[in-house]
């Protein structure tokens, strides 16, 4: 709230806040990597979310390191990237009727969108070797500088049939197969890139799927001796090259192996070295403990999220730098065309995104009004179904996991009913994958639809939407009237369709939990749902918001309504963007020495 109330308030006075953006940025004069391949920082994701036609992304994690690198390449920042192919995909979700997902294989093109690398680079894995090859796609900025993406793939003739799949499924098999893939990942990403030339001085751990790159690191540092002589001093320099960010609250959430599992397919010397340099704990070997030992800078993705973290992980220094997206690609068709008209600078600078506050409001209702009628198309092209454009649109759609409570709208049905007839209809549409896993996932998509047959007619409709994916993903949000959020706190470590939404003009009805604790101003930018005890006590609290302030503020004060959309994007879309956060990881994370002494050095030469 206190972040929100200093913008709201400056506002007020007409002051600009100052931000990254104003202050003095890296001064990179690295050669464009379209042709050479210098780099100085190297990011690593299971997933990555590159383009809609390639499944290499399951959801949030993804689609983050995806926006992350197209703001690298949008601010010229020296970095390549390392994923895995995932030639098969996540997978795409089928819905019975009566609400029962399936899955499907979601194979993409591979050929189509990458470039084979030359080299191949070998890991040990169950004691033999696998060879690792690179697949290239480039990410292209707004002023041409190029951000490669190398795609690891183990489909190669040198390997048996059953290695050359382990870069086939996103999050797919069982433990072992996870545990093979983190090599490939980590020991065959860091191997690759020395291949290639490549000598980055940080690695950027994008959650702890890519720890094992340190085990490439500390080989490298021991320079020949076996790793039963590492010690502190390695683990040490190691360390100075390292950068973590972790993802997840939710302790089922960091990938940990039994010690066997760890000394039979990773090996006995390795698993002993990480185990001596601190990763291990409570009897497992823990990905995100062999992170953090590595790591001199360990960030989560919102404040309140590196508060929790902070609590989870007591021995280690955890910062905090808030996600964001990427407002080129998540401003719709509509608004991109707005922010060109009014803010030339914008795709270059999203912090122009805050003069938003001075574009017509006129203007961004037409603009979403256009958004909402390319959804209404959309969904009438997906389902069938028929939505009407003048009728108040709530928003849902995320992963199907339970602590996201997307049930939590249903928990007085009569009240909701009651609601979209008082004020003339309502539509909630829905979308979200569960794991293929997670049961409990799985029954709460089961659920919602089956409370959608039962309480839709008349002036209320309900639509789950299946395959929730990243074009569904972009209409979704710029295309609502209001974007809700009801996670358990403190499970939402960031949250990021929200910012989407804000970007389009689409207000949030949310938990105060992940990024919504700082972007949060009441009345403002979107509205709070109460944190309390009981569940029921939430809903009420969700209920008396929606019956007593939202609709009546957006039916009976259209101007006061079209000022929260204009204020979504010029408070909010102007900060939680990547461009910041990519930023702020050159300052605090990648060079903040470097930087810092930059900017004395402008301090002293100012004062003269």
């Amino acid at each position: 709230m206190a972040v929100g109330l200093l913008l709201d308030l400056e506002h007020q006075q007409g002051k600009p806040v100052p931000t990254l953006s104003m202050r003095k940025q890296p001064s990179f004069s690295y050669p464009d990597t379209s042709t050479s391949l210098e780099a100085r920082v190297a990011y690593f994701s299971m997933e990555i979310a590159i383009e809609p036609e390639m499944n290499t992304y399951s959801g949030g994690l993804g689609v983050l390191a995806g926006d992350t690198l197209r703001a690298a390449a949008d601010l010229g920042v020296p970095l390549v990237a390392v994923t895995l192919a995932h030639r098969r995909g996540y997978f795409r979700q089928l819905l019975s009727p009566d609400g029962v997902q399936t899955e499907v294989e979601q194979p993409w093109q591979v050929d189509a969108f990458t470039t084979p690398e030359a080299p191949l680079v070998w890991v040990e894995i169950e004691g033999r070797q696998v060879a690792v090859r690179a697949l290239r796609h480039d990410i292209r900025g707004v002023t041409g500088h190029v951000v490669p993406v190398f795609l690891l793939d183990t489909d190669v003739p040198e390997n048996a049939a059953a290695d050359r799949t382990l870069t086939d499924r996103l999050y797919g098999g069982d433990t072992d197969y996870r545990l093979r893939q983190e090599i490939v990942l980590g020991i065959g990403g860091a191997r690759l890139l020395l291949a290639l030339g490549l000598e980055p001085e940080v690695f950027h751990m994008n959650e702890g799927h890519a720890a094992l790159l340190t085990v490439a690191l500390v080989g490298r540092t021991l320079a020949g001796r076996t790793f039963a002589l590492a010690g502190p001093d390695d683990f040490a320099r190691v360390r100075e090259q390292c950068v973590f960010t972790t993802h997840t609250p939710v302790p089922a959430g960091h990938d940990r192996f039994s010690m066997e599992q760890a000394r039979r397919i990773l090996g006995a010397d390795t698993t002993d070295m990480l185990e001596r340099a601190g990763g291990a704990h409570e009897g497992m070997l823990n990905m995100t403990y062999v992170a953090l030992r590595f790591s001199r800078f360990v960030n989560g993705v919102a404040m309140q999220h590196g508060i929790v973290s902070q609590a989870m992980f007591p021995g280690y220094q955890i910062d905090a730098i808030t996600n964001g997206v990427h407002a080129g690609t998540w401003a719709s068709k509509p608004f991109l065309e707005l922010f060109d008209k009014h803010l030339p600078r914008w795709r270059r600078d999203n912090v122009t995104l805050r003069y938003a506050i001075d574009i017509p409001e006129v203007e961004i209702v037409k603009a979403h009004r256009e958004a909402k009628q390319l959804l209404v198309d959309a969904v009438m092209d997906r389902t069938g179904e028929t939505l009407k454009t003048d009728v108040f649109t709530i928003g849902f759609a995320r992963r199907a996991a339970t602590y996201k409570r997307m049930d939590l709208l249903f928990t007085d049905a009569e009240r909701l009913v009651a609601i979209a007839k008082k004020f003339g209809g309502l539509q909630v549409l829905y979308a979200g994958k569960a794991h293929p896993a997670d049961e409990p996932g799985k029954s709460k998509i089961h659920r919602v639809i089956e409370l959608a047959h039962e309480l839709s007619g008349g002036l209320l409709k309900i639509l789950y939407i299946e395959n929730y994916e990243w074009k569904l993903g972009g209409l979704l949000t710029s295309g609502v009237d209001l974007w809700l959020n009801t996670p358990k706190r403190p499970y939402e470590a960031s949250g990021t369709s929200g910012m989407k939404a804000a970007l389009n003009g689409v207000p949030s009805l949310s938990i105060l939990d992940g990024w919504w604790i700082e972007g949060w101003i009441e009345g403002v930018t979107g509205w709070a749902i109460a944190d309390l005890e009981e569940e029921a006590h939430e809903a009420e609290s969700l209920y008396t918001q929606l019956d007593e302030v939202i609709l009546p503020l957006y039916q009976d004060d259209k101007e006061q309504w079209q000022r929260v959309m204009r204020s979504s994007i010029a408070l909010n879309g102007s900060f939680f963007n990547t461009q910041r956060m990519v930023e702020q990881y050159a300052l605090n994370a990648y060079f903040p020495q470097e930087l810092a002494t930059e900017d004395l050095e402008t301090l002293a030469s100012a004062s003269h």
